[in-house]
């Protein structure tokens, strides 16, 4: 066999999972994975794939098996089969293509953070912070395409979504390229609030003037929160002038709101219009790795080290990137004015104490949890403890085997006597299949939580 590069396979490897899969999927899972080895068998290769963790290890087998077996015979140019291994990679930290921050706060300048701060910018709302996938890849696309040629590209941008989505984190995203790239670029970062106000205190101080002179002669103009304004038509009548004068003159308008333009009840339909004659965005709700890779961000920025089995822990039971945020300040607060170390128990009962992780054990007698797991999945006992293997029936016996283990703390002989005669080990591969699901399926942790309400 020929001499082997690992790391330069391995760079193409990740070199096609970045084409095939979403940067927050690239960025939770693959950089965190390396060639550990490659070995002639018979006519083929044996690929060792090394994975920083077990949770890592299975999502990766599981889930792209198959992408990572194709580009490995394509670097290789021969018939490759892979194994998957718990291993650090040897080159620490050493990630393809790791970006270096706009505004590293290390590196930026007094001047520049003058600026920032005079647009009223949030420092670390660039970017390189902001994990993308299915969820807002279309907004962030279309703010990245504005951030390249602003008042031209799509003018105005409109942001629309739920709360703590990311739509503000975009918005100033944009104003940071625009002084990154032009330290002449004037700039207001501002909530339709603080317009509001200012209008307000421009007419009662006859100072209406210097208020229109701050808004329209800008190069860019991000106002959040857009709906805030609707009902109130001094506000609005004001804010239409501001818009033709910015829009008129190529200067980049950004808007966000909780809902569409159309939506808005009391938005006066010229604004409609207005909004919808540029480009409308919505962002979702961020999906799992999403909310991974959030938490890998947030919990970097602030030197919180937390392995990725816990990140996991965390995503699965909390749903909202806002509520991640929090979560992170508490952890935070209890590693540093508690002096506790980051562990499982600390994370569950964290989770546990705010109602985000049902930890509440039940009071059952083990064959009430099989007449419950039986009610529930519309099963006979004799089906659910029998020997079919196949999905609508093997899952729910993982399911009764994870409760008798997790909720009544039977021994797993026990467990598996009364699951209808299973081996230990058997027991053991459910539960931790379960413990696994449950922290990143919700309709897994759905159906666990219907049980138990049921006993």
């Amino acid at each position: 066999m020929e001499n082997i590069d690992n790391s330069k396979v391995w760079h193409e490897v990740l070199e096609s999972a970045k084409v095939a899969v979403s940067p927050a999927i690239y960025s939770t899972w693959f950089t965190q994975t390396h060639l550990a080895a490659v070995k002639e068998v018979g006519k083929r290769y044996l690929a060792e794939i090394g994975c920083e963790s077990s949770f890592i290890r299975t999502t990766v087998e599981g889930r792209y098996y198959a992408l990572i077996q194709e580009s490995l015979t394509n670097a290789l140019d021969h018939p490759c089969d892979l194994i998957f291994s718990v291993r650090q990679n040897p080159i620490k930290k050493a990630q393809i293509d790791t970006p270096v921050p706009l505004f590293d706060s290390n590196t930026v300048s007094p001047d520049t953070k003058l600026l920032i701060r005079k647009a009223n910018l949030r420092m670390s709302y660039t970017f390189e912070n902001y994990a993308v996938s299915s969820s807002n890849q279309m907004a962030w696309a279309a703010a990245e395409a504005v951030s390249k040629n602003p008042g031209n590209a799509y003018n105005p941008l409109f942001i629309w979504g739920g709360v703590g989505v990311g739509k503000t984190h975009l918005m100033h995203a944009v104003g940071h390229s625009m002084i990154g790239h032009s330290a002449d670029s004037k700039i207001v970062a501002c909530t339709a609030e603080d317009f509001t106000n200012d209008i307000v205190e421009g007419i009662r101080h006859k100072t209406t003037k210097d208020v229109r002179n701050k808004y329209r002669k800008l190069d860019a103009l991000l106002i959040d929160d857009i709906q805030f304004i609707a009902g109130k038509d001094t506000i609005q009548e004001e804010f239409f002038h501001t818009f033709n004068k910015l829009n008129n003159g190529g200067s980049q308008i950004i808007i966000t709101s909780d809902k569409p333009p159309s939506e808005i009840s009391k938005l006066e339909e010229r604004l409609k219009s207005r909004f919808e004659a540029g480009l409308i965005v919505d962002i979702t709700n961020p999906d799992f790795e999403l909310r991974c890779a959030i938490l890998q961000i947030k919990s970097s920025e602030r030197d919180l080290e937390i392995t990725t089995d816990l990140i996991a822990l965390i995503a699965g039971n909390i749903e909202s990137a806002r509520e991640l945020e929090g979560f992170l300040t508490k952890l935070s607060s209890e590693v540093v004015l508690n002096k506790n170390t980051i562990s499982q128990n600390l994370i569950e009962s964290l989770l546990s104490k705010n109602g985000e992780l049902n930890d509440s054990r039940i009071k059952a007698q083990p064959q009430e949890v099989i007449a419950a797991v039986s009610k529930y999945y519309s099963l006979g006992k004799r089906t659910l403890l029998g020997d079919s293997r196949t999905r609508p029936v093997a899952r729910p016996r993982q399911i009764l085997m994870y409760l008798l283990r997790s909720q009544l703390n039977l021994p797993l002989q026990e467990v598996g006597r009364l699951a209808g005669g299973r081996d230990h080990t058997t027991v053991m591969h459910a539960v931790d299949k379960i413990t696994h699901l449950a922290s990143l399926d919700v309709e897994t942790r759905k159906d666990i939580s219907g049980i138990k309400n049921m006993l």
